[in-house]
């Protein structure tokens, strides 16, 4: 008789709503990302979130899909206690790192090693797409990381209004996010 060292994971069901389909429960899946759920974040662009609006969904690892237009900051800029990695798809949009900027290209991969401080900020012209990922090891509760103030970010934009570690205080200034159908911005 054979016994099995493991156990089957199982398949998550996906929920449908409106145009979006995202998991509802543990266990692996497939979505496009046309098909996925994604969020309209005014100023800041758009956000596919894999997971769906539940950030705790994927425990060890965010995984994210952002597209920027011009000028707009895929976020704050900010430090984390956990890496962080990017993979430009399309576009040549701006890295913040560090008090210095880095023009990016197609194809690039950006690692931040935990503590960098960084963003990154849509191109002068059209739209450009970023993969996402980070860590969610550290980077949980009252320690995750916070929001530096450096003239770089503000010049562009990406600033908190004063240093903090508030997600709500850092982000205070911009509309809620609100679910959005898929508009093809992808490649």
């Amino acid at each position: 008789m054979s016994v099995s060292l493991w156990t089957m994971v199982p398949e998550a069901p996906l929920e449908k709503v409106d145009d979006a389909a995202y998991p509802v429960g543990p266990g692996w899946f497939v979505v496009n990302a046309q098909e996925a759920l994604w969020i309209d974040r005014g100023p800041r662009g758009f956000v596919c979130a894999f997971e769906g609006e539940d950030a705790a969904a994927f425990p060890q690892l965010g995984f994210n899909l952002f597209v920027l237009g011009p000028g707009e900051p895929m976020s704050m800029y900010h430090w984390e206690a956990d890496q962080e990695d990017f993979l430009v798809l399309s576009g040549e949009p701006l890295l913040l790192v560090e008090g210095e900027e880095r023009q990016l290209k197609p194809w690039d991969f950006v690692h931040c090693p935990a503590r960098a401080d960084h963003t990154i900020v849509g191109g002068a012209e059209g739209r450009s797409v970023i993969l996402a990922t980070g860590a969610r090891v550290d980077s949980v509760g009252d320690n995750w990381g916070g929001y530096p103030v450096h003239e770089v970010a503000v010049r562009r934009d990406a600033s908190a209004e004063q240093e903090t570690t508030d997600p709500h205080e850092a982000y205070a200034r911009f509309p809620h996010r609100r679910r959005t159908s898929y508009g093809g911005w992808l490649p």
